[in-house]
């Protein structure tokens, strides 16, 4: 199966040919991917090398121009190190274009710290006007890569593309969350490629089980909906960046009735020994076995 970063070269590649309104700003990572493209479309294929903020300025300055600009490299350099221009040369001036991102948490491990960005989506939750998806499988990256695509205007779209990858698509529809499991006893939120994990973690437990492929907007009703059919409205968000990021959404989400709400996800303690991507997730307790003991210690208080 290819990557999310195959599928979405491939795809960017036909959108370029079929939509001149698209324009794709590269700073250097997945240059090489984009070679065919860049000889069919020289004009609206830029390359600025290692340079993030100005990679970002001139996404901005294309959809000023009527251009709808798709923004690539890795979270760190696309979130990061240039968020003072997403702020303002997309937001404040009204601009809209598509983020998509490669390396998610740790998906390079041996880049090193400098190539993970686990609160990538926590800061973009800073801004205004923001949707935020988190595919789960290649096709899903594809189905909501396109969707962006289409979008005009002041639309501004983040796509946070990873290695993990669920072992099948779900159907996404760019807002709500997909009701994958029902039960009585809680409720556990799985986002983009932690749905299988949280499977294999909750089998034979009485929980309903949400898909979250687009977190932002956050799906409010569906988790009001489902926690309210519960015992108890006991909701565990399982998320591949920053533990918490959506518990206050959550929180929101369940206002008018008792609840609690766990926010499981990567630790702000920073792993200096990078070794492998199984290696991370059993770290921060994101392997089947560590979200299982976490999920029923919290659900059986």
């Amino acid at each position: 199966m290819d990557t999310m970063r195959d599928r979405f070269i491939a795809t960017t590649t036909r959108l370029l040919d079929e939509d001149a309104r698209l324009a794709l700003v590269l700073a250097e990572i997945s240059r090489d991917g984009f070679r065919q493209a860049a000889r069919a479309h020289p004009e609206r294929v830029i390359n600025v090398g290692i340079r993030e903020q100005l990679m970002i300025g001139v996404g901005g300055g294309l959809a000023l121009a009527g251009l709808r600009p798709i923004v690539h490299t890795f979270a760190s350099f696309l979130v990061e190190r240039p968020f003072e221009q997403v702020k303002l040369d997309f937001g404040h001036q009204g601009a809209g274009g598509v983020l998509v991102s490669a390396g998610a948490s740790y998906d390079w491990p041996a880049g090193g710290f400098t190539h993970m960005a686990p609160g990538d989506v926590a800061l973009m939750d800073t801004l205004d006007g923001w949707t935020v998806h988190v595919p789960g499988h290649p096709d899903e990256a594809e189905a909501l890569l396109r969707e962006a695509a289409r979008g005009g205007g002041e639309d501004r779209v983040y796509v946070r593309l990873s290695e993990q990858s669920n072992d099948r698509a779900r159907t996404v529809d760019g807002g709500r969350f997909l009701t994958v499991r029902e039960g009585r006893d809680g409720v556990v939120i799985a986002v983009g490629p932690m749905l299988d994990g949280v499977l294999a973690a909750t089998e034979g437990m009485d929980v309903t089980v949400l898909y979250a492929a687009t977190v932002r907007p956050f799906d409010a009703a569906a988790v009001h909906r489902s926690a309210g059919r519960c015992r108890a409205a006991d909701v565990v968000l399982v998320e591949p960046y920053l533990a918490g990021t959506s518990t206050a959404a959550a929180n929101d989400a369940l206002a008018d009735l008792p609840h609690r709400v766990l926010g499981l996800g990567v630790a702000r303690r920073e792993l200096r020994r990078y070794g492998r991507i199984d290696e991370h997730l059993r770290a921060h307790g994101l392997d089947p076995a560590g979200l299982r003991e976490r999920i029923v210690r919290f659900l059986s208080r």
